[in-house]
């Protein structure tokens, strides 16, 4: 789908020749290594340094199997590797796959003892009775397993009575930003007025996607980046906000769209943008969206049919005598008989308002008989005022001194 990049609000200035692209994402990803928190990396590395260590030493120590020493302590290093890649693959799973993949294995391994019980009572040989019983038992704890895992997305932990409602109050929900969300520029204000907070993740390949545009041939698409690399660094010193940067890719998918669909479900996040199109295929697939155009819509003056309203005329119309007048916030006001009155400030009733998928339209009716009356009054004032003047300069004076001529 296409991932169109609107600019909204002020024309965005254009950066300093010294500072590039790369310059900005340099410093926006080294203030992000400046600020990680001393334990998370440092204490994984300690704890799986000893366990492996501890895989080691008890494979040389016990060396099963027959093995050697030396072969021995190579399968524990192999070991505690499977189990590290395990562990990582297990961090990025949600809470509600975890619990479907655990309860799924449960039940898988009920069912393989239950279906030795009956291998048992057969009169198969005891080593093929033994190889069914492992096959049976890894066959079903496997399809347990993914089908918990796949199908956990469907649990409502809410159900439960409150059980995970401490971890759900401590733990804050992320919120993952979406490119044109970044270059539109008003996720920064929305934070700075603290309606948002928490964890705010920025996807590696929305970073990328965001310097491919930065380092455009284009002027307005290379200013629309390099402006977004700058809100992601405004927003980062933020003390409401933890901007972290997700190094989640997904290779098999060549959309960014989708990609941002997939990490919200790994992370059970929120997706933050102003596409209108990611915001229906995310709503589609149970994702909660916070879309900054409904935001904008929903914060605009209410206007109610019948209420005065000032307006200034810009243009004309579509329809016969159609004025069309615009609100500070962009809210287009279309005049009826507003024709004459452009590039004029005139008061308007309202007749109606309609909602429509690019924001609303208030529909206003302007009389310019009214306007008339009001201008007719000092009108007629004024040519009374200019009548009596003049027939006060047409009569003559009366002299003071009687004529001798007139007897």
């Amino acid at each position: 789908m296409s991932r169109p990049y609107p600019r909204v609000g002020q024309v965005p200035e254009a950066p300093s020749p010294e500072v590039t692209s790369s310059k900005l994402t340099a410093e926006f990803n080294g203030h992000r290594s400046r600020d990680t928190h001393f334990g998370s990396w440092w204490d994984q590395f300690v704890v799986r340094a000893v366990f492996g260590t501890a895989c080691v030493a008890a494979g040389y120590h016990f060396h099963p199997f027959g093995l050697s020493r030396p072969t021995a302590a190579l399968v524990g290093l192999l070991f505690s590797v499977s189990v590290f890649l395990f562990e990582i693959r297990l961090q990025r799973a949600s809470l509600r796959r975890l619990i479907g993949a655990a309860v799924g294995s449960i039940l898988g391994i009920i069912g393989a003892y239950l279906m030795g019980l009956v291998i048992t009572r057969t009169t198969i040989p005891e080593d093929s009775r033994s190889f069914l019983d492992i096959a049976v038992l890894l066959v079903m704890t496997y399809i347990g397993l993914v089908l918990g895992a796949r199908k956990g997305d469907m649990l409502n932990l809410q159900a439960l009575g409150g059980l995970f409602g401490n971890e759900k109050g401590v733990r804050r929900q992320p919120k993952i930003l979406d490119t044109s969300v970044i270059i539109d520029g008003r996720v920064a204000d929305i934070c700075e007025a603290y309606f948002l907070e928490g964890v705010l993740v920025v996807p590696q390949f929305v970073l990328r996607e965001l310097q491919l545009v930065a380092d455009s041939p284009d002027s307005l698409k290379r200013q629309r980046g390099r402006r977004g690399l700058e809100v992601l660094q405004r927003m980062q010193k933020m003390p409401n906000l933890d901007v972290e940067v997700a190094e989640d890719d997904f290779p098999q998918i060549a959309e960014v769209d989708m990609k941002l669909i997939e990490l919200a479900k790994r992370y059970d996040a929120k997706i933050v943008t102003n596409d209108y199109n990611l915001n229906k295929v995310a709503t589609l697939q149970g994702l909660e969206v916070l879309n900054v155009n409904q935001l904008a819509n929903a914060l605009k003056p209410v206007v109610l049919p019948g209420e005065a309203m000032r307006v200034f005329i810009l243009r004309e119309g579509k329809e016969y005598n159609q004025g069309v007048a615009y609100l500070d916030d962009g809210t287009m006001v279309v005049v009826d008989g507003g024709r004459r009155a452009i590039n004029k400030t005139v008061d308007i009733i309202v007749t109606s308002v309609h909602q429509t998928t690019a924001g609303k339209m208030i529909f206003g009716r302007y009389d310019d008989r009214e306007a008339s009356r009001n201008h007719v009054a000092p009108a007629v004032e004024n040519a009374g005022r200019s009548v009596e003047t003049s027939a006060a300069a047409e009569r003559l004076p009366r002299s003071i001194v009687p004529d001798p001529t007139q007897s």
